[in-house]
């Protein structure tokens, strides 16, 4: 198996993980470079990189653009270059290099997002509803019941038989539903709460919703004003209706305040001898003089730095 193909059999892991990722492919080459045209790298979250876009000049900048594309959710192309004219493209970021390979490398900067998660407890026909619209529309899916089997909620990509929702990880780009419809509502919105959800809609009437919140204020449960009365305006609707009513409603404050991913950007240092900018943490190449400290690029410009005791560039 090549590396370009276990890289791809790592970004289906991620993706089956629902984790955040890029997928960085070298598209054009200009020798000399390290890299060739169709080598690929995986960058997380956490700013780890597996997989191959060239050497130490390539690989932050990749690194810091695949973290940026992660945040704003936009692929973008990514050109390094010692000499490229500076002229503004849509979906290009323009890179100069001093590497002193002088090569040229141009890198698609792909994020992978995870599909938001709708996530409906119960069996009954607005839960079922949900499922199967939530699926239409792109969510992934989870269907939780107690003692439910996957062949219950065929359209589901994941069927959880109990209030464990682990297997499902809920996280902040799950809209979970509650449409037990009074069998099981105190438990399914207390095992809602223990995770940081961005929605949680309980399909119940005023009076019962205000039963069941208030069952859970007594057994000392905290965070109760993150559940909401889910579709309020489709009262007295069908079950159908309601499911459709409540889903739109997820549409409508998803699309208006999604939260992109916070991705914190390493802290870089400029390397005082050609310019290049210099990753902190983990750098090889360091000199301390006095209170000060140079980060650099490579051996070349530490030695460079040593012995001739000034930069090389303004």
């Amino acid at each position: 198996m090549s590396l370009a193909d276990d890289v791809l059999d790592r970004a289906a892991e991620l993706r089956r993980r629902r984790e955040t990722f890029v997928v960085a492919t070298v598209v054009r080459v200009e020798p000399p470079t390290s890299a060739q045209a169709g080598d690929k790298a995986l960058i997380t979250a956490d700013g780890k990189l597996w997989g191959w876009v060239g050497g130490s000049c390539s690989e932050g900048l990749v690194r810091r653009e695949a973290l940026v594309a992660m945040a704003d959710g936009q692929p973008r192309l990514v050109k390094i270059a010692p000499d490229e004219a500076a002229e503004h493209q849509p979906g290009v970021v323009l890179h100069l290099s001093t590497c002193p390979s002088a090569g040229k490398l141009d890198v698609f900067i792909d994020p992978q997002l995870p599909r938001p998660l709708l996530l409906v407890v119960g069996g009954t026909p607005a839960a079922h509803t949900l499922i199967k619209l939530g699926a239409t529309i792109g969510y992934s899916t989870c269907a939780v019941h107690r003692g439910a089997m996957p062949a219950d909620f065929p359209e589901a990509n994941l069927v959880i038989d109990s209030l464990d929702l682990g297997p499902a990880r809920p996280n902040a780009s799950t809209w979970a539903v509650v449409a037990t419809m009074g069998h099981y509502d105190e438990d399914a919105v207390a095992a809602l709460l223990r995770h940081d959800v961005a929605y949680i809609g309980l399909v119940a009437s005023r009076r019962r919703t205000a039963t069941v919140l208030g069952v859970l204020q007594a057994r000392g449960i905290t965070g109760l004003d993150r559940v909401r009365r889910a579709a309020d305006s489709a009262a007295g609707s069908s079950q159908e209706e309601i499911a459709l009513a409540t889903l739109a409603e997820i549409a409508a404050e998803r699309h208006a305040h999604e939260r992109r991913y916070a991705i914190p950007l390493p802290e870089t240092a400029t390397d005082p001898v050609c310019g290049m900018q210099v990753e902190v943490t983990g750098a090889m190449h360091t000199l301390t003089l006095g209170e000060t400290s140079h980060y650099f690029c490579g051996a070349g410009c530490l030695d460079t730095f040593k012995r001739e005791g000034r930069p090389l560039k303004a």
